[in-house]
This record gives structure tokens, C-alpha cells and sequence, in this order.
């Protein structure tokens, strides 16, 4: 099995794909996380389409059998709320475009998951997954991040 992890975001998108199966013992093999970078000012239906293609082009390169989502999160700010929807719906349309099946997580069992505790700060990633997205992609903390948290989020939909 395949499943492709992605964090959504309007300015970076993390993704992780990971395999089970195969002789691949516990919670998979990481087969390749990074990051979507959009235009950082660019109007926001151009930045959704970005964000689409990049999906898209992922599923085709790698052909996952199921995505893997944090649920929608409550932001004080509503309109990041909303904008972060956005990102959201793009991704499950891209999914289930593809046929894939669909599973999505709390924040809060994500968080855990990457962070040690489901109310911790998403800014101190497991130590043990940080530097192999570091090593394999140069870029930002808030990068790092991402990818850590796309590639837990297939972890936990492939065990």
C-alpha cells in the first residue's frame, strides 16, 4: 500500500509518500517527502491551481492507493481558517479525482504523533524525522515541519 501525506498550505504544501507492505517492517518505508512552494503573493485562485497541478503531478508520479489529511482545525484568525479550507478542498478534489481512498486525522493525533504531545507546538518536530527531510530537501523550519507532519500523516493511515 501507498499513501501520500500532505500538510495543505497556501504558501508551502508538505508531503510525505510512504509504503507498507513488501517485507517493509512497522510503520512503512518513506519513499520521498518535501514541500509544494506557490507564489507567496500571487491572488489565491492562481496559488489553488498551483497547489492542484502539484497534487496531481505527485499522484501520477507515485500512485498512491489512499491520501492521508489532517482534519480542518479552528484558527482564531478566520480567515486563515478559511483560506486553509480552501487548500483542503483542492487536495481532496485532486484525491479523489484520482480514486483514492480518502482517510483523514485530528490535529491533535498528528501533533502527538510529530510533536510528542497532541497540544504541543507543531514548531519542534520528532527529532528522529527532522533531519532526514532536512537532509533530503533544503528549506525552511516551517518546511520541515510540513513534511514531517505530511509523512507522519501517511504513517499513522498506512499502520
Amino acid at each position: 500500500m501507498r499513501v501520500l501525506g500532505v500538510d495543505p498550505g497556501t504558501a508551502v504544501t508538505g508531503y510525505g509518500v510512504i509504503e507498507t507492505g513488501n517485507g517493509h517492517p512497522g510503520m512503512g518505508r518513506l519513499i520521498e517527502c518535501g514541500v509544494i512552494k506557490l507564489a507567496k503573493r500571487g491572488p489565491l485562485p492562481r496559488r489553488l491551481h498551483e497547489l492542484h497541478e502539484g497534487i496531481v503531478e505527485l499522484i501520477a508520479r507515485h500512485r498512491p492507493t489512499a491520501l492521508a489529511l489532517e482534519d480542518a482545525f479552528y484558527h482564531k484568525n478566520v480567515r486563515t481558517t478559511l483560506v486553509l479550507g480552501h487548500a483542503r478542498g483542492v487536495v481532496l478534489l485532486a484525491a479523489q479525482q484520482a480514486g483514492l481512498d480518502i482517510a483523514e486525522y485530528p490535529p491533535a493525533t498528528i501533533k502527538k504523533t510529530v510533536a510528542g504531545a497532541g497540544g504541543a507546538a507543531t514548531s519542534n518536530p520528532n527529532r528522529s524525522m527532522t533531519p532526514r527531510i532536512s537532509a533530503t530537501r533544503k528549506g525552511s523550519r516551517d518546511s520541515s515541519r510540513r513534511a514531517s507532519t505530511s509523512s507522519y500523516s501517511a504513517r499513522i493511515a498506512a499502520s
